[in-house]
C-alpha cells in the first residue's frame, strides 16, 4: 500500500510539472537559483531536503531565538517580495505575513501555508488535563511535530517547488521520495516505542505544543502550560497536580523543550526523582545545531528515545 501511494503521488507530481508555464524558476536570486524563503525552520528544513542546494533556501526566524515574538525586518520583507516560493504557517502568530503578502503582487509566487496542508486542529488551552478550554477559532500551528502530518508538508511543498521550477521537478521529485521514506521509517518508529510502553502519559514541565503528536501516537499528556503560552510561571495548584501525577503513576521522565530556561521542569523533578528530557518541537533550532546541519528528522530521531525512557 505505501509504494502504491508513493507511486500515485509521484504521477501527480510529475504531471503538475510538465504543465507548468515556465521551465524556469520564479524569483530567481542573483545566484540563477529559485528563491525560496520560510519563515521556520521545520519547513526550511523540508525545502533544504527537497531541494538538495539547486534552490536558494532562507530562514527567517535566527536559529536560537524566540519564534512567537518574530518580527521581519526590512531585508525579511525584501526577500519574501522577491521570492518564488513562500512558506509559512499560516496562523495566527503568521498574521504579520499575511499583511505582507496582502500589499504585494503574488501572483507569479507560490505559497504553501503549513495549517493548509494537513487536518488542523483547535487550539487547547490548559494546564494539567483537569482543565480544558478551547478558544473559539484558534488553531493549533504546531503541525509538524507529529512525522504524519510532516509528510504531507513536504508533499505540498514538493509540489509547489515543481510548478515554481520544473526544469530541476525529476531532482526534486527524487530527494522527496527518499526523504518520505525516511519520515515513514521516523512515524514507524515512534509507533514501535507506543506499542511497546508500559504507559501512554507523558509529564511537561513547560509548554505544550505536541498536540498533533500526542494525537498521532495516543498519548495523553500534561503541561505546565498549555500550547505556547506566554506564561513563565505556572500556578502553585498546577506543579502540585503535576508532582502528584508523576509520583502516583512512577512517571521516570519530565519533560522539556528546546531553548527552555527548564526551570518548571527542574522542580518537578527535585520533587519526585525524576529524569529530566528534552522533547525537541523543532519548533526552531539551536544556534550550534543549526551551524551543525543537524534537521528535523536528527532532532526527531532523538524524540524516539527521549520518548522511549518516558514510557518504560
Amino acid at each position: 500500500m505505501k509504494q502504491q501511494v508513493l507511486s500515485a503521488f509521484t504521477i501527480a507530481a510529475l504531471v503538475i510539472c510538465a504543465l507548468s508555464a515556465c521551465g524556469q524558476p520564479f524569483g530567481e536570486p542573483q545566484s540563477g537559483k529559485l528563491s525560496v524563503v520560510s519563515t521556520i525552520f521545520p519547513s526550511y528544513d523540508f525545502a533544504r531536503q527537497i531541494t538538495g542546494g539547486l534552490a536558494e533556501v532562507t530562514l527567517l526566524l535566527p536559529p536560537g531565538s524566540e519564534s512567537h515574538t518574530f518580527e521581519p525586518t526590512p531585508r525579511d520583507i525584501a526577500k519574501i517580495q522577491s521570492c518564488g516560493l513562500f512558506i509559512h504557517g499560516g496562523g495566527e502568530s503568521d498574521a504579520w505575513a499575511e499583511k505582507i503578502l496582502g500589499s504585494i503582487d503574488t501572483t507569479r509566487m507560490k505559497i504553501v501555508t503549513l495549517l493548509g496542508c494537513v487536518e488542523p486542529l483547535e487550539a487547547e488551552h490548559h494546564h494539567d488535563g483537569d482543565e480544558h478550554d478551547t478558544e473559539a477559532h484558534a488553531m493549533d500551528e504546531h503541525v509538524w511535530t507529529s512525522p504524519r502530518n510532516a509528510k504531507r508538508i513536504v508533499e505540498e511543498i514538493l509540489r509547489a517547488l515543481c510548478e515554481a521550477d520544473a526544469e530541476n521537478a525529476p531532482v526534486y521529485l527524487e530527494n522527496a521520495r527518499a526523504y518520505l521514506e525516511r519520515l515513514d521509517a521516523l512515524d514507524m518508529a515512534f509507533q514501535a516505542v507506543v506499542d511497546k510502553a508500559a504507559r501512554k502519559t507523558l509529564i511537561f514541565g513547560d509548554r505544550f505544543p505536541f498536540r498533533y503528536f500526542a494525537q498521532a501516537y495516543g498519548l495523553e499528556c500534561f503541561a505546565a502550560f498549555p500550547g505556547c503560552a506566554e506564561e513563565t510561571e505556572a500556578s502553585a495548584a498546577t506543579v502540585k497536580r503535576l508532582i502528584d501525577k508523576v509520583n502516583a503513576e512512577g512517571i521516570p521522565v519530565v519533560f522539556h523543550l528546546e531553548l527552555s530556561d527548564r526551570k518548571m521542569a527542574q522542580t518537578i523533578a527535585r520533587a519526585t526523582g525524576a529524569q529530566i528530557r528534552l522533547l525537541h518541537a523543532c519548533h526552531n533550532i539551536s544556534k550550534d545545531d543549526f551551524l551543525a546541519g543537524k534537521g528535523y528528522i536528527d532532532l526527531m530521531e532523538a524524540n524516539v528515545q527521549a520518548l522511549q525512557a518516558a514510557l518504560e
